[in-house]
Order: C-alpha cells, then structure tokens, then sequence
C-alpha cells in the first residue's frame, strides 16, 4: 500500500490501529510527532483538535493517497468539524473505532459526525480485539495500491 495518513483526536486509536494492522504487541503510546510508520503516516490527534495546526495536516496530506478519519465510538465530542475533509487533495475515508466498547447510540453519533466531516465511507472497528480490522485493511490496500492492474 501506499501511503495513507491516519487523523483524529487524541487517544481515538490511530496508533493501536497501525500496531494491529503490522502485526505487532497492542500497547498504548502517545503519539508526540508526525510518524512514517511503513506506508502509513501517524499524526499527533493535537493536529486535529486545534484548528491553528490544520495547515500542518494540509502539510502532511501532500505526500498521502489516502486520508482514515478516526472518530472513537466513545468520542462524544464534534471532533471534526463540517466538511473537514474538503481541505485534503485525496480522497478520505472514516473509521469508527472502539465499537467493542461503544454503545450503539455513540456509535451512530459517532457515524453522524463522520458524515458532517464529508466522510462517505465508513468503516466500524475495534483494534484491540479486532473486530472490522480485516475488511478495513482490505478496503486500505484497494484504495492504497500503486499499480491497481496487480490486485
């Protein structure tokens, strides 16, 4: 895949989600920088929460194919703000996260907010225990890849 920048607030499961999608142990670690983490590029949720470092994002989305907006199920914040996604020059897509512990209400607040954003793709998801994970990576590889003719 190529190169898909993963937004969202603070502690929404950006970097859980990139440890489950590479296999690796699920531990919890604050992301302080923008983080090239193989062909997904990890952004601090600071970059989405204050609206003074969108310019940043705008920054970052250049070397992107692929925005995942991420919005916790358990989020019940307008995290994004309306048509947040119409800044980036790529398409964008969302991810709910959390749903193994997201009640369905949150979790259609959730999607609502996602929609507001401008996202119309919507994938739902836990990263710790998996749930959604595999179909989301499929769908990531499909929109991701350089040479669509070698699917």
């Amino acid at each position: 895949m190529r190169k898909a920048m993963f937004v969202g607030a603070i502690g929404c499961g950006k970097t859980t989600l990139i440890q489950r999608l590479h296999h690796e142990k699920i531990s919890y670690d604050k992301t302080q920088a923008v983080e090239f983490r193989g062909e997904i590029i990890d952004t601090p949720g600071e970059f989405v929460e204050h609206r003074y470092l969108y310019p940043s994002l705008m920054t970052m989305s250049t070397g992107a194919k692929l925005i995942v907006a991420i919005q916790s199920g358990l989020d019940q914040r307008a995290v994004f703000p309306p048509a947040f996604t119409t800044m980036f020059p790529v398409q964008t897509i969302g991810v709910i996260s959390k749903i193994d512990v997201a009640t369905p209400q949150q979790v259609d607040y959730a999607r609502e907010q996602l929609k507001n954003a401008g996202v119309q793709q919507i994938y739902l998801l836990s990263a710790v225990t998996g749930e959604g994970v595999a179909e989301f990576e499929q769908e990531l590889n499909r929109l991701t890849v350089k040479d669509p003719a070698k699917l």
